[in-house]
């Protein structure tokens, strides 16, 4: 399973892992203003709506991923922007962006929120899965049939704020193929080798330093 830190620290971009990679959005500041490291790091578009979704412009946002096309190749995928917490309001804020990712040369990633059915997704319109919404719906028996349905038609699959070993394993046992947190934003130094004894033990030590 691979992990994509939306911290990205010097202590992250001078060790490489191949099950580490980075979740890049809008306004992260000075580590990916030359954007160097996307050409080397496996990496995914987050909308950056979350922190101040009053405040967000779709076409700054649109402009941002625009600017990243070089380094497509790389990334996994693009997440159209949701509204936390509410199902029905994402799917019709969503809607109208898949298209639009798919033509920037993206994946398209579809969040799913609270209230999520398999039934309300647009599965032909997106690529891959991301489980947003609160903790008690992530991992709920609603959530794991929308999770199931993924799999079955072949989407990625991924887990937005994964910070503890905890979560990690239980993403582990719900097959998800990705995950994403900010466990390096405080004490990078401190966090590093501990992500890294997670990796360690989620992966069995099988994907390991990046060649």
């Amino acid at each position: 399973m691979l992990y994509l830190s939306g911290a990205i620290t010097h202590t992250l971009l001078a060790d490489v892992r191949a099950d580490v990679g980075l979740m890049s959005q809008p306004g992260m500041g000075t580590f990916t203003a030359g954007n160097l490291h996307l050409q080397f790091r496996v990496w995914a578009a987050d909308n950056g709506r979350f922190a101040q979704p009053d405040k967000w412009v779709a076409g700054d946002w649109l402009e941002w991923a625009a600017g990243l096309r070089r380094y497509r190749e790389r990334c996994l995928f693009m997440v159209a922007p949701d509204c936390v917490g509410d199902a029905a309001a994402t799917l019709e804020l969503s809607v109208p962006y898949l298209p639009t990712i798919r033509q920037l040369g993206y994946q398209a990633a579809y969040v799913s929120q609270n209230g999520a059915t398999c039934e309300s997704l647009p599965w032909d319109d997106f690529d891959c899965l991301f489980v947003g919404g609160d903790d008690a719906w992530k991992f709920s028996h609603a959530s794991l049939l929308v999770l199931a349905e993924a799999k079955r038609r072949g989407k990625w699959t991924h887990m937005g704020r994964v910070n503890t070993i905890r979560r990690l394993r239980a993403c582990l046992a719900t097959d998800f193929d990705s995950a994403d947190g900010t466990y390096l934003k405080y004490g990078p130094d401190t966090n590093w080798p501990k992500l890294c004894g997670f990796l360690d033990e989620i992966n069995n030590g099988q994907i390991g330093m990046a060649a």
